[in-house]
């Protein structure tokens, strides 16, 4: 059994132990393996081994990166993402986590319009208010979601969120309750369902699945510890890790 397949037994284990607590069913939660920093390789070892969801932080890297991995696996966008990256974006993932104003859906929209196909996207809710992370506030949610129902191209599924970093997976807890919670409040209020709650990585990813994670974002505990920067097979220049 490779490393990679090691860790991902290691991570279903915790996974199962986590959705017994819980009372829920291991199949309500999907695994996003994000595997910034890490080549085709290891997207290929972590497909072979039953991974069938990935995400990346950077277009660019996705750009060079994708067309090298496995054709059956879905590909999502977790981090920041800019305007201008929006074609590409619509291109490149059948969903987008990191949706945080309404000039980024409105990009994706008309790149979605363009391209003549749909997406779903999450949007990402700054729920402690830190100034160093992007996100909404929990507050402006529910007028964006409303303004979201103007996109015909948009599947508004659902919320994400990075709570503060602290290394007490408990201390997470409040901020993943509170996403929760918004979303439950925006589904009366909105015409999107939001099934979805994309929140919890390799630390904390059991707490963020007792308080009804759906969608877990876990780069290390699948894929080891990042390199700093790492060159893409067959691609160009190597990028920093985020």
């Amino acid at each position: 059994m490779s490393g990679i397949a090691e860790r991902w037994a290691v991570v279903q284990s915790r996974l199962e132990r986590a959705c017994a607590r819980a009372g829920r069913d291991p199949a309500s939660v999907r695994v996003v393996a994000v595997s910034k920093t890490f080549g085709p390789d290891a997207v290929r070892e972590a497909a072979e081994a039953g991974i069938s969801i990935f995400g990346e932080n950077r277009v660019q890297e996705a750009k060079q990166k994708i067309p090298l991995c496995p054709g059956n696996v879905e590909w999502h966008m977790v981090g920041h993402l800019q305007t201008n990256k929006a074609r590409d974006a619509v291109r490149l993932f059948s969903c987008v986590h990191s949706a945080d104003s309404w000039r980024i859906l409105d990009a994706l929209n008309a790149a979605a319009e363009e391209a003549g196909s749909g997406l779903k996207v999450l949007i990402e809710v700054n729920v402690a208010g830190e100034a160093s992370k992007f996100g909404l506030r929990p507050d402006d949610v529910p007028g964006i979601l409303k303004r979201a129902a103007e996109l015909p191209r948009l599947d508004i599924v659902g919320l994400m969120t990075v709570p503060p970093y602290a290394p007490d997976p408990e201390s997470a807890r409040r901020y993943f309750r509170d996403l929760r919670e918004l979303g439950e409040r925006c589904r009366d209020c909105s015409s999107f369902p939001l099934t979805e709650l994309s929140m919890g990585m390799s630390h904390d990813f059991e707490v963020a699945v007792e308080e009804g994670a759906t969608l877990i974002r876990i780069g290390t505990a699948i894929f080891g510890e990042r390199r700093s920067v790492h060159r893409v097979e067959g691609g160009g220049a190597g990028y920093a890790d985020g």
